[in-house]
């Protein structure tokens, strides 16, 4: 109770009224300020005052509640340094900081270009994608660690759940799950512009966004209870059992929510996070007893090389799909023109496209088998 009242109460939640009751005041103020000649020739009621900027809000919560959000973790964090907490969390920040860094650096790469008139240059950063894989990796390994520190195990549970049902409650209530309509691309436009966006669904929108970070999160957290009951008690039936009918659990919650709330991986709904989760938890259960209780590990050393540079192989093998992209073979990239003339030419389009990204992989993979038998491990 008393972590509750010391970080929770005093450190976020008062904060966050006082921000989100700023913000609000604002958008009465300036509301008042661009109307005042229509107010004053109309002479509202108060009755009429209230209702009208009550009803008419719903548009600026997609930025205020956020705004809010952000502001009041700041403060929360400004006083974690001052009672000197910095250093229990020095690692974990500093680690979602670089993880973060590297997936921005990846989507701007190759740095430099020539522009529209043929003038080579830095690339600008206006057009750098901000959302990203390993962004969203970063920032949901950053506040479940954070939802840990501070909560608890039980604290971060019902975290967990009420960020599934206020995420849940902002899609609903500021837009709907189509493509061009959705409260993430809103809130994506609104923060960080169309510019820094992925551009890959015909329109400026970012599967990646910050407002769909929020329940991404819940996969973190999924994923540490289920490695701490592991470590904790080892590779037993009782583990095993554990894992697969909390897979269970979830995975019928998640297709029942999925009646009013789509299971879209684009948007990642709550209904996703929860299935994936149990889909997560199955294979954990099922490797626990193939690995350790049937020791069937002849084929566990191919993934294992992977395991051992995931982060490394991971930008290797965006960077060599850009550079692939930079160079020309005609009027084709290097990219397309290894697809056409090595692959497609003599299986055909999809099947060309399957064994392409089996070789693709496989290239990454003889990478990283490399390094493995070098012992060279990049960690962050």
């Amino acid at each position: 109770m008393r972590i509750l009242q010391k970080y929770v109460l005093r450190e976020f939640l008062l904060p966050l009224t006082y921000c989100f009751l700023t913000f609000y005041g604002l958008y009465v103020l300036s509301t008042l300020f661009d109307k005042f000649r229509k107010l004053a020739e109309a002479h509202p009621k108060a009755p009429f005052a209230v209702h009208y900027f009550v009803a008419y809000m719903s548009p600026y919560v997609i930025w205020i509640v956020p705004a809010s959000l952000l502001l009041a973790a700041l403060a929360g964090m400004l006083f974690v340094v001052v009672v000197n907490e910095t250093l229990t969390l020095c690692h974990g920040l500093t680690r979602t900081g670089l993880i973060f860094l590297c997936g921005f650096l990846m989507y701007w790469f190759p740095f430099f270009g020539t522009d529209a008139s043929g003038h080579f240059g830095l690339l600008p950063l206006a057009k750098a994608r901000i959302p990203g894989v390993l962004q969203r990796i970063a920032l949901g390994y950053g506040c479940a660690a954070l939802a840990l520190h501070f909560l608890g195990r039980r604290g971060t549970l019902w975290f967990a759940a009420l960020a599934l049902v206020a995420y849940w409650a902002l899609l609903v209530a500021c837009g709907d799950y189509t493509l061009t309509g959705n409260a993430v691309l809103a809130l994506d436009r609104a923060l960080l512009g169309e510019g820094h966006l992925y551009g890959g669904e015909g329109i400026p929108f970012d599967p990646e966004g910050i407002l769909s970070t929020l329940p991404a999160i819940v996969n973190v957290i999924g994923g540490y209870f289920a490695g701490r009951l592991v470590r904790e008690r080892g590779a037993t039936w009782e583990t095993i059992g554990r894992l697969l009918l909390a897979a269970f659990a979830c995975v019928v919650v998640g297709l029942a929510w999925s009646g009013v709330m789509p299971i879209n991986k684009k948007l990642w709904t709550s209904s996703y996070v929860l299935v994936t989760i149990g889909i997560d938890l199955a294979t954990l259960g099922t490797l626990v007893w193939l690995l350790d209780l049937r020791k069937q590990v002849a084929w566990a050393p191919f993934f294992e090389v992977f395991g051992r540079n995931t982060l490394f192989i991971y930008l290797l093998s965006e960077i060599a799909g850009t550079v692939l992209n930079l160079f020309h073979v005609g009027r084709q990239t290097l990219f397309e023109w290894l697809y056409d003339a090595v692959f497609a030419s003599w299986a055909g389009p999809k099947p060309g496209s399957l064994v392409y990204s089996i070789s693709f992989m496989l290239c990454c993979w003889i990478v990283a088998w490399w390094m493995d038998r070098r012992r060279i491990y990049i960690r962050l």
